[in-house]
């Protein structure tokens, strides 16, 4: 990645914010930003930067987010005029030698930015978030994406290295060389268990974390699937254990009802 992937408008902020510290570092002092250039109250351009320096002499200066062309050099030195200033560009050198003539001889002063300064904080931020995004991204694969099927050799060698700190130390748990791990390994990236992106053995180590974390995230899911149905299956029973004593309770009500009619026929009789 580049500083072409930002936008214009956020490659010139930067810009700016660079040159504004160039400029104090240089000993001038920095008066004004996006000064608007009127003639007879008519809008007709406008001055990046307003500084003077030491003795008091006024610059008009024009902030380049690249190089300087001629075009560039004749608006400085046409803004600076109207202003009554002295015109300086900061940018990061001419785009050809026609722009360093002109501005030799229209005496505009360049000052042009090394390569130091072609990356800012706030491109370092973005180059810096893309790559983490993409590191995740890579990492989430190795966890939510498609693995296939382990087979228990396959268990055995991830194992050897989740439990292990060093290579030397894992490749002694399986009982061969670091050599041999390290074929291994190479096995695992062609059957796609582990990607072929982990090229260190400190990046297939981390993949493998996941990868074991994974394993037991499967597993753990497995047997609570197991044990819902378990749930569901007690559950059901429970319900039909429900129904039949339900059913019992009903049969129980009219034995103790007919029980009551032979009573109440047996004292009749016996009253006769």
């Amino acid at each position: 990645m580049n500083s072409s992937s930002l936008s214009a408008r956020r490659r010139w902020v930067a810009s700016e914010r660079i040159a504004l510290g160039v400029l104090e570092e240089l000993g001038y002092r920095v008066l004004e930003t996006s000064r608007k250039i009127e003639i007879n109250g008519v809008e007709v351009g406008e001055v990046d930067v307003l500084a003077t320096d030491d003795s008091g002499k006024l610059y008009a200066v024009e902030v380049k987010a690249g190089k300087i062309d001629v075009s560039g050099i004749r608006q400085a030195y046409v803004n600076s005029l109207i202003l009554g200033a002295l015109p300086m560009v900061i940018c990061k050198g001419f785009a050809d030698d026609a722009a360093r003539e002109l501005a030799d001889k229209l005496g505009v002063k360049v000052v042009q930015l090394s390569d130091v300064f072609l990356v800012e904080s706030e491109e370092i931020y973005t180059i810096m978030r893309e790559v983490i995004e993409e590191t995740l991204t890579d990492y989430l694969e190795v966890f939510y994406g498609y693995s296939p099927q382990m087979k228990p050799e396959h268990l055995d060698v991830l194992s050897a290295i989740y439990s292990s700190s060093t290579i030397d130390e894992a490749a002694s748990k399986l009982g061969v060389d670091v050599a041999a791990l390290a074929r291994k390994i190479e096995e695992l990236k062609k059957q796609g268990i582990i990607p072929k992106w982990a090229t260190k053995y400190n990046t297939v180590k981390r993949v493998v974390q996941l990868l074991i974390q994974k394993q037991s995230v499967t597993s753990a899911l497995e047997e609570s699937k197991k044990l819902i149905e378990v749930v569901k299956s007690y559950e059901e029973q429970f319900k039909n254990l429900q129904e039949a004593l339900q059913l019992l309770n009903q049969q129980i009500r009219r034995l103790t009802e007919l029980i009551s009619k032979l009573e109440s026929k047996i004292i009749v009789r016996e009253e006769k």
